[in-house]
């Protein structure tokens, strides 16, 4: 039946309005139609997003030009984050707190500044080697100050004890901006829209949903334990 007034559609315009009374009146007694493309649609987005997760895996979570906390982990956190989002800056302890409480948790920090320039300011200072030297304390301290600004990021440098013009010339460098703008790329790929995002084993969780990060860590360790006690089970015991 739907095959047939779609087929109406050829039609001339004389019968539009005749098509569209049917086409509607068949939507209404039949609703199930419409939840099931949206279904299938949502369906379909669903494995395009996990084909794309998977395909960018290394990117995510092995990239060595980022910052990355408790890096023995067997299980990667990657987080999308700006320094002027107040989400992100919301849910900054919080995130402190999962690194503390859980060391076998890698965490990787994605520099992705959507906030104007003093974003992509601070974003180019934290991945100088300076600011790397500096790791969380410098991360830290630039989630911490409220309004950021150059001036502000200038000065969170100097009380760490580094120097701001080497630092302000250090951001300069074009591979800084070029990480940048790779981040940028990544996130488009695997469809981050805005920050905070966390991706944990294959799942991407906008926002500052910190009860659904802490519930994906403990799964994504369970699936990893379970890894490492199947290929335990089939390691080959010597006579």
């Amino acid at each position: 039946m739907l095959a047939c007034l779609l087929a109406l559609a050829a039609c001339d315009a004389k019968q539009e309005d005749d098509f569209d009374r049917r086409l509607h009146a068949y939507l209404v007694a039949n609703p199930e139609v419409i939840r099931d493309a949206a279904t299938k649609l949502r369906d379909k987005r669903a494995k395009e997003a996990t084909a794309a997760l998977r395909q960018a895996q290394p990117a995510l979570e092995r990239d060595d030009r980022d910052f990355v906390a408790n890096p023995d982990g067997r299980v990667t956190v990657v987080q999308f984050f700006d320094y002027r989002c107040p989400y992100s800056r919301a849910v900054a302890p919080h995130v402190d707190a999962l690194i503390a409480q859980n060391r076998d948790v890698r965490f990787v920090f994605k520099q992705y500044p959507v906030f104007g320039s003093a974003s992509d300011y601070a974003a180019r200072v934290s991945l100088t080697p300076q600011g790397k030297s500096k790791g969380l304390e410098l991360h830290r301290a630039l989630m911490g100050q409220k309004d950021l600004s150059v001036v502000r990021v200038d000065r969170i440098v100097g009380r760490l004890g580094l120097n701001p013009r080497e630092v302000e010339a250090a951001a300069r460098n074009p591979a800084i901006g070029e990480q940048i703008d790779d981040t940028r790329a990544l996130a488009q790929d695997i469809r981050v829209t805005g920050t905070p995002t966390f991706v944990v084993a294959g799942e991407t969780i906008p926002g500052a949903d910190i009860e659904r990060l802490a519930d994906a860590i403990v799964r994504a360790r369970a699936a990893s334990l379970a890894s490492v006690g199947e290929a335990l089970t089939r390691t080959p015991v010597a006579p």
